[in-house]
């Protein structure tokens, strides 16, 4: 039982508003998910946090602008920023490219654990995102 929690934690999570979360230990890597970069279109510029700034989760805590929109990016977890991909200053478009590996936003050492129970797996997600395609 308790390997099956550790399991799913291996897996990438998501959020309502189109992030996507991978927890490793007391850290969560987080990103704008495929649906989401794709809706937005090629991405020209990225605000990220401020590392050591502490959010709440669905707080916003930066943007990803393309060339025809611009979106907030939210955090799904609470919690303090760690790390920030800094690749994405000189290379917005590494979101594009590959956002569920180089083109991660954050790092965030989350600080209420129960959060994680509210994200969706893989297929809750498609299947939120097909019932958002359809409406």
């Amino acid at each position: 039982m308790l390997m099956d929690f550790f399991l799913s934690l291996t897996e990438r999570l998501y959020s309502e508003k189109h992030e996507w979360v991978e927890i490793d230990g007391k850290l969560g890597t987080i990103g704008i998910t495929d649906y989401a970069q794709e809706a937005l279109g090629d991405v020209v510029y990225v605000q990220l946090p401020d590392i050591g700034a502490e959010f709440a989760k669905d707080d916003e805590v930066g943007a990803v602008e393309s060339v025809k929109a611009a979106s907030e990016v939210y955090t799904p977890l609470s919690g303090t920023i760690r790390e920030v991909n800094t690749k994405l200053e000189e290379k917005p478009g590494l979101i594009n490219k590959a956002c569920y590996t180089d083109g991660w936003l954050f790092k965030l050492e989350y600080s209420k654990p129960d959060e994680i129970k509210s994200l969706m797996n893989e297929g809750a997600y498609q299947e939120y995102v097909k019932k958002a395609k359809d409406s």
